[in-house]
């Protein structure tokens, strides 16, 4: 109980970081923290499937926001290269080594079942649902909800970063630019 405690505070206080800093840089990692530590608790809360689709997703939006960051503002890191990578670096290794260590500690003890649902699922599920399958009365019977939104989610990210990172568009922009100039 006191991790989930402590990983609510880590995001309550990544939070306020990412609104109250002008540096967009620091802004982008904070925001980095808030997800993955949202991606713990979901493990920690029983929802694998929630925690894989969140971490995915942090992943990329941190891929593309950080690629934009640095695109716009590359005086934050080019003053302290070296000593913000360091120092960054050691920061997020020693955060994931402390909460892997508090997620270890909460899992249940080897032999006990991780997911007691899945067990009624396996008891009840071709006779409640009528499916000849029983994965695909699980997804599209008892998950269909969850589902849809781990779906929605994945397709909004990936359009989100082919908006984002195609080039026609800016090339296109920057012809027309040129051409107005001259």
């Amino acid at each position: 109980m006191l991790s989930f405690y402590l990983l609510l505070g880590i995001m309550i206080l990544g939070s306020i970081v990412a609104i109250e800093t002008r540096n967009i840089l620091s802004s982008v990692i904070s925001v980095g923290i808030v997800g993955f530590a949202l991606s713990i608790l979901f493990l920690m809360l029983g929802a694998p499937d929630l925690a894989i689709t969140q971490l995915v997703v942090e992943i990329l939006v941190l891929v593309i926001l950080i690629r934009a960051t640095i695109s716009v503002d590359n005086t934050a890191i080019e003053a302290h290269r070296n000593t913000f990578a360091v120092v960054s670096s050691l920061v997020f290794l020693g955060l994931f080594l402390v909460l892997a260590s508090y997620a270890f500690l909460e899992m249940p003890e080897f032999g006990e079942p991780l997911l007691r649902t899945s067990q009624h699922y396996l008891d009840n599920g071709l006779a409640e649902t009528g499916a000849s399958n029983i994965v695909t009365a699980i997804i599209l019977d008892y998950r269909a909800y969850d589902t849809l939104g781990e779906v929605t989610v994945l397709f909004v990210s990936v359009l989100g970063a082919i908006v984002i990172m195609r080039r026609i568009g800016r090339k296109r922009v920057a012809k027309s630019i040129e051409g107005t100039s001259k």
